[in-house]
């Protein structure tokens, strides 16, 4: 009898939940928007979800922001002010709720939103959910919804001008709760945004749905425990010990309205296919959209969450905390009960840049200055946020920065995670990491640049010979082709035969050092577990094409030689092979390579041995089971590519025939 009460009991709880949630009407606002530039007359067509930049290109009044050097030719978008407008309709039956509230998910970023001509929200944080009583102010029919977008760059500007002579380090956008990457980094383009990143809503209900109970399925631990070397950093799930093997994520698009459901499954697809088990969400981005989680979950691939900052120090006046308190608290709530997320780490990099960095000297700061930035920054990242998270989610680990130590730093090879920039920035041999692995290197890598299907999308046939003002548009890294060009004459070609060098066997180059540089410097991580129990290579994604660091492409998402490296080093059923032999080193003779396609099947074979091969068909946009391999002596190798493609044009060359070029 008891079960028998029980049993009904559960099922009017059901029913009575359901018929809430009926009675309660989301109605999305979508359609009919349009924008212009404030105080001007002509109105255009909008798209919501987007921004700013995507509808001057929909409305062909911009050419694409990524080619050639446009992104100079559209600095001037980001000093404006931009005004959308749209009206919705709302029936009798919603107007007769008690309750309704226009619900703002991503406004970017400080806007002024207007319903039926009255002021009815200020927001200036694009991470933080918007919620506004609009009960009195609906009416049958139609509702005129206006949203006025200041420039965030003219604001940071005159926010950074009025502390003067107090000076945040490194940029104005440090006064913006923003996403830091539309300032523009050293992989990525300048394309400061506004607009509504998120599709707005209008619920109308009678009474507030119960929040969702919070349960998390997986015990998830941070182990940090001195030991005879310095201090351990590893993750255990459930208890069990888990070496993590994997990359950092950026956001996919300079412009975050065009990353569909589509374009995530893509890129996750590319982590998971390549034996990854975590990304990191750097924290210069975004907090990612439901679907990421969602697919990570779905995929075991592990979540370290940052906060979204980045690189610079932050105010410390109570009308930010307060800004970031809500965005903390709304961006863990709605993650929570992802089962991927194991981490939340308050920020990328600012501790170390604060004593590392040289900001002090460079910015002549006063230490009186000096000592504030440091007490505000204390105040946010080690009492505020770990205080904030801890009331909305106990059950996971926090950390306050990312790293603690800079790579020159001694410590930084013994506790801690690491971000090992001495090769790349330091220019340092890829071998020297035998001897500086730390204890989780969440950052390190290689630059290459991107695949030459790419470079010929966002160049002219004229813009296509090294060091071209175009190319250098879309290399974003200080120095960043000295830099390259010191590791090729190291490990490939003499620099004086670089300068003769065309673009597309270049490009190929610089891939083949990333493939070597990867794939050594994570079989040696991989080798000093448990010493070592993670790497994550910078970066997995690009949100444009440029030179990086990144293992894949803008365009289709298809993976750079990298990938490929990646795909096996991370391999859990086999020892990854280092191998520091230089190719600069070998003696290579022409390996006369043949090959014959069965379907989706190519089958190579080499007369001699064979490096770097590369194997790609025009137009193909897909990955290989395999790419840039080596071939012994008069061994047949299979590889596959995805679908079927009639007539394929196929091109297959290796090392020897692009170093002979030059010889």
């Amino acid at each position: 009898m008891k079960y028998k009460k029980s049993f009904y009991s559960i099922v009017s709880i059901c029913l009575a939940n359901f018929s809430f949630v009926a009675s309660a009407q989301n109605i999305e606002i979508k359609k009919g928007w349009e924008y212009r530039e404030t105080k001007t007359a002509k109105w255009y067509p909008a798209t919501v979800p987007g921004e700013i930049h995507t509808d001057l290109l929909n409305n062909k009044l911009i050419p694409d922001p990524f080619y050639r050097d446009n992104e100079k030719k559209l600095e001037w978008i980001e000093k404006k002010d931009w005004e959308y407008k749209t009206t919705f309709q709302v029936t009798p039956a919603t107007l007769n709720k008690k309750n309704a509230e226009l619900v703002f998910d991503g406004l970017d970023t400080y806007a002024t939103v207007y319903l039926n001509n009255q002021l009815v929200l200020k927001a200036d944080n694009m991470f933080r959910q918007w919620r506004v009583d609009v009960k009195k102010i609906i009416k049958s029919g139609n509702n005129d919804l206006v949203i006025v977008f200041k420039s965030a760059q003219n604001v940071v500007d005159s926010l950074a001008k009025k502390d003067l002579p107090f000076i945040i380090p490194d940029n104005p956008r440090a006064y913006v709760r923003k996403a830091q990457y539309h300032f523009g980094w050293d992989w990525g383009p300048k394309f400061t945004t506004c607009g509504i990143w998120k599709t707005p809503r209008l619920e109308a209900y009678d009474k507030k749905t119960p929040e969702k109970p919070y349960v998390l399925d997986r015990k998830i631990e941070l182990v940090q425990q001195p030991d005879s070397l310095g201090k351990s950093f590893y993750f255990k799930i459930d208890g069990k010990p888990v070496y993590m093997k994997g990359a950092n994520y950026i956001p996919s698009d300079a412009f975050l309205s065009r990353v569909t459901k589509k374009e995530y499954e893509k890129v996750i697809g590319m982590a998971k296919d390549a034996n990854m088990n975590m990304l990191r969400i750097w924290g210069g981005g975004v907090y990612e959209d439901d679907y990421f989680y969602d697919l990570c979950d779905k995929n075991g691939i592990y979540v370290w969450q940052d906060f979204m900052f980045a690189g610079t120090m932050v105010p410390g006046d109570d009308a930010f905390f307060d800004n970031v308190k809500k965005e903390v608290q709304y961006q863990v709530k709605r993650l929570r009960h992802h089962k991927s997320i194991v981490l939340w780490c308050g920020n990328n990099e600012i501790d170390e840049a604060f004593k590392d960095w040289g900001w002090q000297k460079s910015m002549k700061m006063s230490k009186q200055d000096s000592t504030r930035l440091w007490k505000d920054y204390v105040r946010l990242f080690q009492d505020s946020i770990p205080k904030w998270v801890k009331e909305v989610d106990n059950k996971r680990p926090y950390i306050s920065s990312s790293p603690l130590f800079h790579w020159s730093k001694e410590k930084s090879l013994t506790e801690g995670d690491s971000h090992y920039w001495g090769t790349w920035w330091g220019l340092e041999d890829v071998e020297a990491v035998q001897k500086k692995t730390g204890r989780f290197v969440s950052e390190y890598g290689m630059q290459a640049m991107p695949n030459y299907s790419s470079i010929e999308k966002f160049t002219l046939p004229e813009d296509r010979y090294l060091y071209s003002d175009i190319l250098q548009a879309h290399q974003k890294a200080g120095k960043g082709f000295l830099k390259l060009d010191s590791y090729l004459n190291r490990y490939f070609i003499d620099s004086t035969k670089i300068k003769k060098m065309n673009v597309e066997d270049y490009t190929y180059l610089t891939q083949c050092l990333q493939y070597y540089s990867l794939k050594n410097i994570i079989g040696i991580h991989r080798s000093k577990a448990p010493y070592n129990m993670g790497t994550l290579v910078w970066q997995l994604n690009d949100c444009w094409p440029v030179a990086s660091w990144s293992v894949t492409d803008y365009y289709d998402r298809q993976p750079k030689a990298a990938w490929y490296a990646m795909k096996e080093a991370y391999r859990d059923d086999k020892t990854p092979e280092i191998d520091l032999t230089r190719p600069i080193n070998l003696k290579l003779e022409d390996p006369k390579i043949t090959w014959k396609v069965q379907g989706s099947k190519l089958i190579l074979k080499a007369s001699k041995f064979a490096k770097y091969v590369n194997v790609s068909i025009k137009g193909y946009t897909g990955k290989w089971s395999d790419n840039y391999i080596d071939l012994k002596e008069g061994e047949e190798k299979i590889i596959t590519f995805e679908g079927k493609i009639t007539k394929p044009e196929i091109k297959v060359y290796s090392l020897y025939d692009v170093l002979r070029r030059y010889n």
